[in-house]
């Protein structure tokens, strides 16, 4: 048996090993730089994003980071990671699961904590014994700068929304791959020769938003709900709710509108099982289309889909990319289960449809996408001109959520220059096109 002074030596020793790996200069440098890396998303979460200011603060982010050592990246990985994503936590309140928020969060700062290690360890992995210590090789530097070149292709759990050319997305600079690698090419040089002339080399990379500002046309009326999770599930509720909507769209009429889009899943229903609304729908399509978001039920498995309504007539299409554990569990098939039956009280998952769909509203073409969809590569396969986008953040507010999704959306825009209709349930609404939005009240 062990000595009761044991557990006090183990513990002692821990933490000198944890202060000789994690010392104050590099807990201070990645948390910098973390705070850096992630200030965009806050700078425009409050109203305060400036192209010059996401520019300067974009190459300073990189410029700090890629001569750091492996740990100064774990750190900035796990502050990242909080820094991101800590609203995915918020959703186990829904649950009923508070104690979860917290594991949730750490897991996320782990994780980001390990993928950024990874990145330094492979451009250190071949570091010549002789260099001298602090200071990083060009190999070294090209390594890590294609670690972040490729970063974007990363998900975990089929979840991408890290992207470090984000950081661009409302600035001086192009968010394609061509032109991150141009910046880091300049920063890279600069570092490598310690001459800051090398940094004029991102200018080739110059790609500012365009200065027409977005503009919604007359004729489309786009409807912002504020319905709470709990509100939404609240079958004594529905009849208000579905009142509302439908105000909603009789108001659309009233102005001439020709299209009118409600955000996903307002309809709390199998749509296509209920009649009455369905014929309420159909009727008010005769004088106006309607996109409007709902559950469809195949006599197997649920659907999370879009219902369009145009002449009379319902045309319906589901989502394509479900969200990482709030739809569809990653998980094997056994640990699936498990997680379902424990955290989610059994519930099976929703299914995905195998293709995109495309639907045509008064002679024009829209792509379909569906919340967590519209900020994944697959969805602009073929550059659609027009996207309409139904979501529900609900489950993420009060947070940087509807920022971020909305920072990707013109991501997305500015690289395809594919125009985004986006209704949002408990968020404001908006559309992006090429890369600028217009908030719909």
């Amino acid at each position: 048996m062990l000595p009761c002074s044991a557990p006090i030596g183990i513990l002692l020793n821990v933490l000198r090993n944890f202060r000789r790996h994690f010392s104050t200069f590099v807990l201070t440098r990645g948390l910098t730089i973390s705070l850096l890396g992630s200030a965009f998303i806050y700078l425009a979460y409050w109203g305060f994003s400036v192209p010059w200011l996401n520019s300067v603060i974009g190459i300073s982010t990189l410029y700090l980071l890629l001569p750091s050592d492996k740990t100064t990246w774990a750190v900035t990985g796990f502050f990242t990671g909080i820094f991101w994503f800590w609203w995915i936590a918020l959703s186990f309140n829904h649950y009923h699961m508070p104690w979860a928020i917290p594991i949730v969060i750490l897991a996320m700062g782990l994780l980001y904590a390990v993928l950024f290690w990874l990145i330094a360890y492979a451009g250190s992995v071949y570091r010549p014994k002789n260099t001298m210590v602090g200071k990083p090789t060009l190999h070294e530097l090209i390594l890590k700068s294609i670690g972040l070149l490729l970063f974007s292709y990363i998900h975990p759990f089929g979840f991408d929304w890290y992207k470090p050319e984000l950081m661009f997305v409302e600035s001086w600079f192009g968010v394609e791959k061509w032109q991150f690698a141009i910046i880091l090419t300049g920063i890279v040089l600069m570092l490598w020769r310690k001459h800051y002339a090398y940094l004029l080399i991102i200018l080739l990379a110059w790609q500012p938003l365009s200065e027409t500002p977005a503009a919604l046309p007359k004729d489309i009326r786009i409807v912002t709900t504020w319905t709470t999770v709990e509100e939404k599930w609240d079958k004594t509720l529905h009849p208000e709710q579905f009142d509302i909507l439908f105000s909603s769209i009789d108001r659309a009429i009233d102005e001439n509108k020709t299209l009118v889009i409600l955000p996903e899943s307002v309809f709390p229903v199998f749509l296509k099982r209920s009649p009455s609304l369905i014929g309420a729908l159909r009727k008010r399509s005769e004088k106006i289309s309607i996109v409007t978001g709902g559950l469809y039920w195949d006599g197997k498995t649920p659907r999370n889909s879009t219902y369009i309504f145009t002449n009379g007539k319902v045309q319906i299409a589901n989502k394509v990319l479900l969200v990482p554990f709030g739809e569809s569990n990653p998980l094997p098939d056994f640990l699936s289960d498990w997680v379902n039956r424990v955290f989610y009280d059994g519930a099976v998952d929703y299914k995905a449809d195998s293709n995109v769909t495309d639907y045509s509203i008064n002679g024009q073409t829209y792509r379909n996408a569906i919340c967590f969809e519209a900020t994944s590569e697959r969805l602009y396969e073929g550059i659609p001109k027009k996207m309409i986008v139904l979501s529900n953040n609900g489950w993420f507010t009060p947070s940087i959520e509807p920022t971020l999704q909305k920072l990707l959306l013109q991501y997305y825009s500015r690289k395809y220059g594919t125009t985004i209709y986006h209704a949002v349930n408990m968020a404001e609404s908006y559309l992006v096109q090429n890369g600028r939005t217009r908030s719909i009240r």
